[in-house]
Order: structure tokens, then C-alpha cells, then sequence
């Protein structure tokens, strides 16, 4: 993956000695660079879980993007860089579409709608029943975040963190929000959250802002992680990640900052925080939240409260995607695209499955009882917890 598709350098002014000594420091934060610390080899394993591999589709190459498939009613929505969407179900494809240009995001569905978005800011919806063009608008720049479908409207937040929010039937804009970014930043594929009456979106800075479903105007914000330091990337402190929901309670994690949680009916009060630095995110369960951090350690704590239930630091250095959740098993996939089950209760290894050897960038999803996992490579594969 290219420095470029990290940071996102907002101001044109840098000087060419700036950017140098910014561009010395990625390769420490950043997982992809060529100098990035060695994966930690895998320890033996004993399984202590059933999973199995009961389909795999290539759907084509990522390149530098991270594409989410989107699941809907037992069928699966895929797209690839090269501009191709599919429909999958139980392993077949239904239909495969060519998007006419390149893709770098994807794929927001429900049961009518298909949206991806592209490089050139074009947001582009199709129709889920056969892949045939609906509509087609446009944002102020690239699109890296996965489009999101929801009952008011497809949400969409661009590279430069505008967000807007399209009408879902002939894609007319219905609002757009825009607000102060730091000079360096993040470059965000972390999509913004429907929930309640809100549309909730991370922001660098350390912001996790509540905006009106209905107009787009702010309604509260809470602060995640403050910036500190002495250079611009010491301040760096980015909402990256996608935020989670379950009730009342929201949570987000700063890149160099924090990971928090806020109350929604009580105007985003805060209601714990942990020093917990990721730009890939966590899950959240009736009673835990799993977090993976940017060194490759996976974390499991109590939702109320924040205290810690266990770590696990035996897939430091492994690029570890988000978690997810699936019968008792928490699930992360890595850079050599291996998919790791780990014990809900203790982070204990209990299973773990290869894919095409090819990273994974995108969260993965839950499709019944399986796991869903897009590699770099284009493999979508689903795997079963008996």
C-alpha cells in the first residue's frame, strides 16, 4: 500500500523539507510501508473451534483500496478497483456488472440499492435485483469511505471529510456538512454510522460529531482524543476508524489517541475512555468491545466501564483488520491474509483459516453464521462457526 493512501496532506504549502522529515516518520505508523516492522510469526494452534471454509469467489484486485462487501438477506454485494461489482449468493454469482471507471470504495446496500464511489468523487448507484444503472452523483473529492444506506438517504464522506447525504431514489443532494480539518491528517476509509436521528462521522482531531439526519447541522460532538506534540504528525489524532453503535451507547477510536464512549441520550455525554491507539477499529457485543490497535494487539474490555477482560499480543506486527463477532469467536484477519478465531471470553487462539495469502483491509462481515473476508487479491470467502 503507497504513503500516499495514509496521510492525506490537506495543505498545498509544505515545504518540500516538511514533507521529508513528516515522510521519515510514516514507515513507524505505517503497517504497509516496506520498512514496517516484521510479522511476528504465528504460534502453534490447537483448535479448539469448528470453522470451515464453505465458499470463496474472486471478485477481483483492491489495489490500494480497501473494499468492504456489503451483506443483505443471505446475498453479497463485492466490488474491485478495476471497477466490477457482483452479487453473490451461497458461493454463485447472480450477476457481474462493469461499473464503466475504477472504483476506491465500496459497497453500500439494502434490498433496492447498490452505491460505490470512485477515485474521481463520482458516486455511483445501481440496482440490486439485476446491477443495472440508477443513478450517478458526484462529491467535492475522492471517496476512500464505504457509502452508507440507510432509511433517509445514502451518506457518503469524502477524502477532503465533507460529508453528504443523497436522496437513495434519484441520488439529489439533501445536504452537505463541512468543517475544519488540521493541515495533516489521516487518510480516512472509515464510513459514517446511521443511528437514532443521527448521522454519526469521525473527524481528524479527535472528533465524533452527531449530525441531524434531516439537515446535516451538528447537534453535539465528543471528543474522542485531544492532539498533542511538538511536530504536525505528533498531532495527528484521527477518528480513522468506523464508529460503533449498540442502544444508547456510541463508541470511537483515535489514531494516537484514545478509544471512547459516549452516551446518546445524554447529548454524548462520555462515559469512559481508554489510551488505545487504531486506525482499524472494534466491535461491540451485549457486554464486550473488542478493539485491535495499530501494533497488532487485540483487546478485549468491558463495555460499561472500559476495564480490560484480556489482551492478546501474539499478532503484533500482523496488520490486523477490525474484529468482528461470530458465536462466541472473535475474528481478525491479518497481512498474509490468515483469518484468526479467537475466544470471546479469555482472547485465546481457537481456530484460524487462510485465504489467498493476500492482505485484509476491509471489516469483516457476518453472513449467518459464517465470516465474510475480501483479501487485497479480490478473494470473498466465507467461513462457518459450527
Amino acid at each position: 500500500m503507497s504513503r500516499r493512501l495514509i496521510f492525506l496532506f490537506a495543505a498545498a504549502g509544505l515545504l518540500l523539507s516538511a514533507c521529508a522529515t513528516i515522510s521519515d516518520g510514516l514507515d513507524a505508523i505505517n503497517p504497509f510501508a516496506s520498512s514496517a516492522p516484521k510479522m511476528q510469526s504465528l504460534p502453534p494452534l490447537v483448535p479448539t473451534a469448528d470453522v470451515r471454509a464453505t465458499w470463496s469467489v474472486n471478485v477481483g484486485k483492491s489495489g490500494d483500496y480497501a473494499f468492504t462487501p456489503a451483506v443483505v438477506d443471505g446475498d453479497v454485494y463485492a466490488a474491485s478497483a478495476k471497477g466490477t461489482i457482483s452479487r453473490i449468493r451461497d458461493g454463485k454469482t447472480v450477476w457481474k456488472i462493469d461499473a464503466g471507471q475504477p472504483l476506491s470504495a465500496g459497497v453500500g446496500a439494502n434490498g433496492k440499492l447498490v452505491v460505490v464511489g470512485t477515485p474521481k468523487g463520482d458516486v455511483l448507484a445501481f440496482s440490486a435485483e439485476d446491477g443495472k444503472a440508477l443513478w450517478k452523483t458526484k462529491v467535492s473529492s475522492e471517496v476512500l469511505a464505504t457509502p452508507v444506506v440507510g432509511d433517509d438517504g445514502v451518506a457518503v464522506k469524502s477524502g477532503d471529510n465533507q460529508v453528504f447525504l443523497f436522496d437513495s431514489v434519484d441520488g439529489g443532494r439533501k445536504w452537505a456538512y463541512q468543517r475544519a480539518t488540521p493541515p495533516l491528517s489521516v487518510r480516512s476509509a472509515g464510513s459514517p454510522v446511521f443511528a437514532d436521528r443521527y448521522l454519526f462521522v469521525g473527524y481528524p482531531g479527535g472528533k465524533l460529531v452527531a449530525l441531524s439526519q434531516q439537515n446535516g447541522a451538528p447537534v453535539w460532538e465528543g471528543a474522542v482524543a485531544s492532539p498533542k506534540g511538538a511536530t504536525e504528525l505528533d498531532r495527528v489524532a484521527d477518528v480513522v476508524a468506523m464508529p460503533v453503535v449498540d442502544g444508547r451507547q456510541i463508541c470511537a477510536v483515535a489514531f494516537q489517541g484514545r478509544v471512547a464512549c459516549f452516551d446518546m441520550e445524554q447529548g454524548g455525554a462520555m462515559v469512559w475512555s481508554r489510551d488505545i491507539s487504531s486506525v482499524s477499529g472494534m466491535v461491540m457485543d451485549g457486554r464486550y468491545l473488542f478493539i485491535t490497535d495499530d501494533k497488532g494487539i487485540v483487546y478485549g474490555l468491558d463495555r460499561l466501564s472500559g476495564s480490560s477482560l484480556w489482551k492478546q499480543d501474539k499478532l503484533k506486527g500482523r496488520r490486523l483488520s477490525a474484529p468482528t463477532i461470530r458465536r462466541g469467536l472473535v475474528v481478525v484477519a491479518d497481512g498474509e491474509g490468515i483469518v484468526h478465531f479467537l475466544s470471546r471470553d479469555d482472547g485465546s487462539f481457537a481456530a484460524r483459516q487462510k485465504t489467498d495469502g493476500t492482505p485484509v483491509r476491509a471489516p469483516l462481515q457476518m453472513l449467518g453464521s459464517s465470516v465474510l473476508v475480501q483479501t487485497t487479491g479480490g478473494e470473498v470467502s466465507a467461513f462457518e462457526v459450527q
